[in-house]
């Protein structure tokens, strides 16, 4: 039978294998696509949320007290730092390389984002990780408040994802290695 001679049901029977034949490959390509786009968004994406430096000092505890000048220079609070080999000692656990949490403050960014976000204080105080790598050398580690910021988007974006990010980055300028 020619194309013309088929039956009314005939005609839509080709015509839906025919949509099937071209939409099936393209829709299960696109799914794989997606999915293997996922797959590499997955494992990209820790390396984009920290930012590690290496401190242009020889040592945890000078690394962050030089960090402290420069937040409190760049008209930030430095409300403490907080000595995680020996909070972990309290508990009975050892560790060999000294690590410490330097905690930064700024309270007008801060009652921008909370005035409309209150729950991003889980977020508060920003910090950096200082410690000691397992090749000797002192890193300095804080998550990358651009890309945390441009996530959530609206006033978070644009406080951590402008403000907070630069003043980071000319805080850590004294600190780390060029």
């Amino acid at each position: 039978m020619t194309p013309n001679t088929l039956t009314p049901i005939a005609r839509r029977a080709s015509r839906r294998a025919q949509v099937q034949a071209v939409l099936l490959p393209l829709l299960g390509g696109t799914a794989l696509g997606f999915l293997a786009a996922l797959g590499v968004l997955w494992l990209t994406m820790p390396g984009m949320m920290l930012k590690i430096h290496e401190s242009r000092f020889d040592s945890v505890e000078q690394t962050c007290q030089e960090l402290k000048k420069a937040i409190e220079n760049a008209g930030w609070n430095c409300p403490g730092i907080r000595d995680m080999n020996q909070s972990m000692a309290k508990h009975g656990v050892q560790f060999d390389r000294p690590v410490r949490i330097v905690e930064l403050c700024n309270a007008d960014y801060a009652l921008k984002v909370l005035e409309k976000h209150p729950e991003m204080s889980t977020l508060m105080p920003c910090a950096f990780g200082v410690y000691e790598g397992p090749d000797g050398k002192v890193y300095i580690s804080g998550m990358n408040t651009g890309l945390m910021g441009k996530m959530f988007g609206g006033v978070i974006a644009e406080v951590m994802g402008k403000h907070v990010a630069a003043d980071e980055k000319h805080i850590l300028s004294s600190v780390i290695q060029e």
